[in-house]
């Protein structure tokens, strides 16, 4: 259960991640991790979705591409930053960015051991798939760090968290 609500204050958080750059276009390079802090989005509208790992099939398949597909509405809304979060180390969030075609539109962010969802409230136990405890899905909508819209899905699938949704509460 969430432990924040719209109206609150974007917790802190540091995260992980390998900044896009025209080098990453060769399949081989890795890139160097680097870290972003919340903190860096004061000022900013920031949507943040939430995923429970890299490469999983509604996560890869059904999650991600619709913030894709709808960037430029994203942009339109005003929409500064678009962040996706999962426990994946950051070098495997890159490779999926990558695969998804993000480039620089989406940052792809590591929430190391889910710490910063835990802190939220938002983590999920999938021990018993071998997975451990990874980020749930749901997506956050900030401005200038205070939450405007937080909702969590509360099965498999994708409907509160999704692009659709998100674009009609900006």
């Amino acid at each position: 259960m969430a432990t924040v609500k719209a109206g609150d204050s974007l917790p802190s958080g540091t995260f992980s991640y390998i900044p896009w750059t025209p080098k990453l276009e060769d399949k081989l390079a890795c890139g160097i991790p680097t870290t972003l802090s919340t903190d860096e989005w004061k000022g900013k509208k920031v949507v943040i979705v939430s995923v429970p790992g890299a490469f999983t099939p509604t996560c890869h398949a059904n999650h991600l591409p619709p913030y894709l597909e709808k960037y430029d509405q994203f942009k339109e809304k005003g929409v500064d930053v678009i962040a996706v979060i999962a426990a994946n180390d950051p070098f495997v969030m890159s490779g999926w960015g990558r695969v998804e075609g993000l480039k620089d539109k989406i940052l792809t962010l590591t929430d190391t051991s889910a710490a910063w969802s835990t802190s939220l409230g938002l983590q999920l136990d999938l021990s018993d798939k071998g997975f451990g405890i990874r980020t749930n899905r749901f997506a956050i909508i900030v401005d200038d760090l205070t939450i405007k819209y937080i909702e969590v899905e509360s099965g498999p699938g994708v409907t509160v968290s999704g692009a659709e949704e998100v674009l009609a509460r900006l």
